[in-house]
């Protein structure tokens, strides 16, 4: 990864792309910024992914049918309502596309709505009327109009998330950007919450589609908050292709543009993670000696979304028994005699369990690892060559205190 550059920009660090954010009037009660605009100054090839849920926003039909020709202009956004299981929301998410297209002079098929918030309420194109006009007036190709954009699409997060990064494709400097918003609700299969990554190589609408479906699942579907899969999990990725950099399949700068995406999103899911509701700690669980990667992965997944876990992490508790535990109930057919768990921080490793065993440890040492805000699962099945990642948060008292008065 020594070859990406962090730079600042955002999502409008790839050169053709501006963002904005506006207060609408989604969210009634205050005047966060609750509506965001990207548009790029050409049609780009587009890829998405999205929930599994049955039940989904309506916004993602909308994507669905708007993303078949594999291209869009622009992507608008609101937060403070879902649009789904609402009573006209497919229609209402069109016609939001129709406005973006008459402000921006586009065609409404280039057009990708996306919705976060409240599930089940109405919604009126009232504030959508009004605010994207104004989001419009204000597009930058700068940090700060990605920033008011990240901001814009935020519900319980704490703080905006975005990353940006340039590397080289044939000699050529390309640009990767992204924001992202999600902090509850999360235990994502195929996307993730809301996630926008815009990139000014160029590359064929069905490479993109590809590349985004294979840096997906080890990425994006490895972070679990609280276990449930939203209705609303969208990621989209536009590529302008001005930076002229061509991305084909089957070489060494397909290699590097995966490599570039899988940093953005494993960035992000960290981020998210870390931001889960009253969190005060993220957990990565790395596991290595896996029999094969869906092994891995699931068992990564597993480690970090048991509440029993993530319970006793919150309280600085040692209790690697729940590790194997989660280990255990992991589907699939492996064996877990020989698990080794080791529990790390910046403030040093315990070695806890060996041969899926009690390993002596000091319990002092062990509290002063987890009184670090970013903690590491270490497990080693013992039985192959595959490893995986997954990330979660604790559980804190502030989590059901954010979801017992959500809509309030």
């Amino acid at each position: 990864m020594e070859n990406f550059k962090m730079i600042p920009g955002g999502i409008c660090a790839p050169a053709g792309f501006s963002a904005a954010g506006v207060h609408c009037g989604i969210r009634h009660n205050h005047s966060k910024l609750d509506l965001a605009l990207i548009k790029a100054d050409v049609r780009c090839a587009g890829a998405g992914c999205y929930t599994t849920n049955k039940v989904y926003g309506a916004p993602i039909t909308v994507d669905r049918e708007h993303l078949k020709d594999g291209y869009a202009q622009a992507i608008v956004v609101n937060s403070g309502n879902a649009n789904t299981c609402a009573p006209n929301g497919i229609e209402l998410a069109k016609e939001t596309c129709e406005i973006v297209a008459k402000e921006l002079g586009i065609s409404a098929d280039d057009v990708l709505p996306s919705s976060t918030g409240v599930i089940g309420q109405a919604m009126s194109i009232e504030p959508f009327a009004k605010g994207i006009p104004e989001a419009a007036a204000k597009l930058a190709a700068t940090a700060a109009g990605s920033h008011d954009a990240a901001t814009a699409i935020m519900t319980t997060d704490t703080h905006s998330k975005e990353v940006s990064i340039e590397f080289t494709i044939g000699g050529k400097t390309c640009r990767m950007g992204a924001i992202a918003k999600g902090s509850g609700m999360i235990h994502p299969n195929m996307a993730t919450m809301l996630l926008f990554i815009t990139t000014d190589a160029k590359v064929e609408p069905a490479v993109l589609q590809a590349a985004l479906s294979s840096v997906v699942p080890a990425t994006f579907n490895q972070i679990s908050v609280d276990g449930d899969t939203s209705t609303n999990d969208t990621v989209l990725l536009l590529a302008s292709g001005l930076s002229g950099a061509e991305v084909q399949p089957g070489t060494a700068d397909y290699d590097t543009f995966i490599a570039a995406l899988t940093q953005v999103a494993e960035q992000l899911s960290r981020e998210l993670a870390g931001d889960g509701e009253g969190a005060t700690k993220l957990l990565e669980c790395i596991v290595t000696g896996a029999p094969d990667l869906l092994t891995a992965r699931a068992v990564s997944k597993s480690v970090i979304h048991s509440a029993l876990f993530k319970a006793a992490m919150f309280g600085e508790d040692a209790n690697w028994g729940r590790v194997l535990c989660a280990i255990g109930y992991t589907p699939g057919d492996f064996d877990i005699s020989k698990t080794a768990v080791r529990l790390k921080s910046k403030a040093g490793e315990v070695f806890v369990c060996e041969n899926a065993a009690y390993h002596p440890y000091s319990e002092d040492e062990a509290a002063k690892v987890l009184k670090e805000d970013e903690i590491q699962i270490l497990v080693d099945l013992g039985s192959g060559d595959f490893t995986a990642k997954a990330w979660g948060c604790d559980l804190t008292y502030d989590y059901v205190k954010i979801n017992g008065d959500y809509r309030t």
